[in-house]
């Protein structure tokens, strides 16, 4: 198994949005949170040998770093064609071994049921833009519906909703932990020119 910090360096490869979409919170992953989820669910069992699906993959950052990994298949959803397109130049700038599938659709509606062992990954919104609220609920559900297990990143103090919500759809938090997301400045409401932001990144057996 290749070490986390190399992960990190393969992913540096890997571009963000082009022009990114406030109401989707579309924010690049970075390359080191996106190498710790992956290093950590690969430590797990999570990946190798698996199918790991990408809810709101965007770009393909996480998708990308599950691929390096040995998995059975890879699968990234997102609902907006644009990163998708860059997700494909991403891979080929990779390079990985594993084929993986770039699929439009809606994260929230579970557009697919894989039917064998599946592993989530996710970034999803945090809700931070007004009328999103909770929209980090939403990809949680369909985590539930589809994975043996899923791991997702979230707003940091986040712990007793994803506790309780797990809890109320037949699944356990059994891993936890925090982190911080490098967020540069993506839009012009942003007021600093980059921001670290706290984040907590759950493990839910379903």
């Amino acid at each position: 198994m290749a070490t986390k910090s190399a992960l990190t360096q393969q992913l540096g490869v890997v571009v963000g949005f082009d022009d990114p979409r406030a109401d989707l919170e579309q924010y690049r992953t970075p390359p080191d949170l996106a190498a710790h989820l992956v290093h950590t669910a690969d430590l797990q069992g999570d990946v190798e040998g698996k199918t790991v699906v990408d809810l709101g993959c965007g770009t393909g950052m996480l998708a990308l770093g599950a691929a390096l990994r040995g998995p059975e298949a890879v699968v990234g959803i997102d609902i907006d064609p644009a990163p998708l397109a860059t997700a494909r130049e991403n891979e080929r700038r990779i390079g990985t071994a594993s084929v993986v599938s770039w699929v439009r659709g809606d994260a929230t509606a579970a557009p697919f049921w894989p039917g064998t062992e599946t592993t989530v990954i996710m970034n999803p919104p945090f809700g931070a833009q007004q009328g999103n609220e909770h929209a980090d609920r939403a990809f949680l559900a369909t985590a539930a519906d589809i994975a043996d297990v899923s791991y997702s990143i979230h707003n940091a103090d986040s712990a007793d909703f994803v506790e309780a919500f797990a809890e109320d759809n037949g699944g356990e938090v059994t891993h936890a932990f925090r982190a911080e997301f490098d967020l540069p400045k993506a839009f012009d409401f942003h007021t600093d020119d980059r921001r670290n932001i706290d984040v907590e990144v759950f493990r839910i057996d379903w």
